[in-house]
């Protein structure tokens, strides 16, 4: 016997799920009860993406591209150097192999939304960094970095919330732990529109900052970055996947322009 499905079920499954990553498509915020279980493999798949490191139909219309095809570096260099030493593609994911230095996008961003997919090995640190300059001698001297840690393993986790993955490195604590263990993988989103950014960790909102506020400069006068004038300062810059020494794994990294 066969059972036969009404369609209106089958959108009524869905539809919640469809009408999250619309959501994310548009670039707009949702509710944190729908937002709880959004992630880039749920958008992908609520869209229509069949694989890895690819965009639908519906991303390409909104304005998506693609800053890793999946099997190239190309798009991409290491901190202050011409190629991408350190770094090596493999099974669709730029992973870290050696020291050096942080890998770093050609082209440089004001606005944008990013997605991007990563997974920590045991122990592990690393991070993303957002308008970056490579006018300093390390690329921290100048851009914020979404914190990438292995919270249960990595000693600087005893050093603070704000070590955690999500964070604001050293400066704003994610709201929530919603990192996955080591060795699985997480979907990030980070929003910067003019002063305004925003750190996502697994379809939660864990930080929410303005850049250049009074709180903001009193944040960094009281820690490390007071050291490096330029920090946090620049409305453009790179974006780039931190080289800490240890090994992490990156893919489907997808970039959108803010008007």
């Amino acid at each position: 016997m066969f059972m036969r499905i009404d369609a209106r079920q089958i959108l009524g499954i869905f539809g919640g799920v469809v009408a999250a990553a619309s959501l994310f498509v548009s670039g707009e915020s949702a509710p944190s009860a729908q937002t709880a279980t959004i992630t880039t493999s749920t958008v992908s798949a609520a869209l229509g993406a069949a694989d890895d490191n690819t965009l639908t139909a519906a991303e390409k219309a909104a304005g998506w591209k693609l800053l890793f095809d999946g099997k190239t570096l190309s798009g991409w260099h290491s901190y202050q150097k011409k190629d991408t030493t350190g770094w090596t593609v493999a099974n669709g994911e730029i992973t870290w192999t050696a020291a050096g230095g942080d890998l770093v996008t050609n082209e440089q961003y004001a606005d944008f939304e990013l997605s991007i997919d990563w997974k920590i090995a045991p122990k592990g640190n690393s991070g993303i960094f957002y308008r970056g300059l490579e006018t300093e001698e390390r690329i921290y001297y100048t851009a914020p970095e979404y914190q990438v840690l292995d919270n249960d393993g990595h000693p600087d986790a005893k050093n603070g919330p704000d070590r955690f993955s999500g964070a604001n490195y050293d400066l704003i604590p994610p709201s929530k732990n919603v990192c996955h263990p080591a060795d699985q993988w997480n979907s990030t989103r980070i929003l910067v529109r003019g002063a305004h950014v925003e750190h996502w960790l697994n379809g939660e909102k864990v930080v929410d900052y303005e850049l250049w506020t009074p709180e903001w400069k009193t944040l960094v006068a009281n820690n490390k970055f007071k050291q490096w004038p330029s920090y946090g300062m620049a409305k453009t810059g790179h974006i780039a996947l931190q080289d800490h020494g240890n090994t992490v794994a990156f893919k489907n990294i997808k970039l959108r322009l803010l008007k």
